[in-house]
C-alpha cells in the first residue's frame, strides 16, 4: 500500500506534462534482467526521448554491521546499518543498460540508525520541457544518540547529469527551539535552469523536517 501511494504522486507530477509517459510498476513487473538491492520503495516505467526507462529506489532498513567484530572475532550486534539504492535502466529490446545509480548509506553506527527516503518527496517531472526526464530523489542518513540534526539530501538527475542539494533536517530540541534546515546547492544547480532551483527549495522547505 505504501509503494502503490507514493507511485500515485509521479502519476499526478506527469498530469501536466505530455512529453513523458509513466506507468507504475510491481515487484511482479520488473524484468528479470533488472537487479537491485534492498526492499522496493519506488518503482516506474517510463518513456522520454532518450528511451525506455525503468527507474527503482529502494531501502535495505536498518541491519547489523556484518564489519565489526568484537574481541572474540564475532559480528558486534550492537552496531547496525542502513542503505539506500537507485537504479535508472534503459530498456531497449532484450537489452537492459544502466543509465545511472546511486547509492547512499548510514555509516556503521553503535546508535540509532537513519537511512530512508522521504516520504512523499520522490516524483518525476518536466520542468523545462526538453523531452527528457527530472529524477528527484530526497533522502535522510544519519547516526544520532540525541535528537540532533541529520544529514539531508536532495538528488536529481536529468538524463546522466546529476544535481544535488546537502544539508540537514530541522529538529526541535526542547526548550531550545528548532536546530538544522540549512542546505547548500550544488555547482550544477546553481548554473542550471531557474526552474530546477525553485522546485528544489520548494521541495527542501515542503519536506525540512524529514521523516
Amino acid at each position: 500500500m505504501k509503494l502503490f501511494k507514493l507511485l500515485v504522486l509521479v502519476i499526478f507530477t506527469y498530469s501536466a506534462s505530455a512529453q513523458v509517459k509513466v506507468t507504475i510498476l510491481d515487484k511482479k513487473s520488473i524484468p528479470a534482467s533488472i537487479h537491485y538491492i534492498g526492499n522496493i520503495i519506488n518503482a516506474a516505467r517510463y518513456v522520454d526521448k532518450e528511451g525506455v526507462h525503468i527507474l527503482i529506489t529502494t531501502a535495505t532498513g536498518v541491519v547489523p554491521a556484518t564489519d565489526v567484530v568484537d574481541d572474540n572475532g564475532k559480528i558486534d550486534t550492537n552496531f547496525s546499518k542502513a542503505d539506500l539504492y537507485a537504479y535508472n535502466y534503459i530498456i531497449n529490446g532484450n537489452k537492459t543498460t544502466v543509465a545511472w545509480q546511486m547509492h547512499d548509506f548510514a555509516i556503521t553506527c553503535p546508535v540509532t540508525v537513519r537511512a530512508n527516503y522521504i516520504p512523499g518527496a520522490f516524483a518525476l517531472t518536466d520542468l523545462n520541457k526538453d523531452g527528457v526526464a527530472e529524477v528527484w530523489l530526497m533522502y535522510i542518513t544519519g547516526c544520532n544518540g540525541d535528537p540532533s540534526p541529520t544529514s539531508m539530501k536532495i538528488i536529481m538527475h536529468e538524463g546522466t547529469k546529476k544535481y544535488a542539494v546537502r544539508g540537514s533536517n530541522r529538529v526541535t530540541v526542547p526548550p531550545l527551539g528548532t536546530s538544522g534546515g540549512e542546505y547548500k546547492l550544488d555547482e550544477a544547480f546553481k548554473n542550471g535552469p531557474e526552474i530546477f532551483r525553485q522546485y528544489a527549495l520548494q521541495l527542501w522547505k515542503k519536506n525540512i523536517f524529514g521523516r
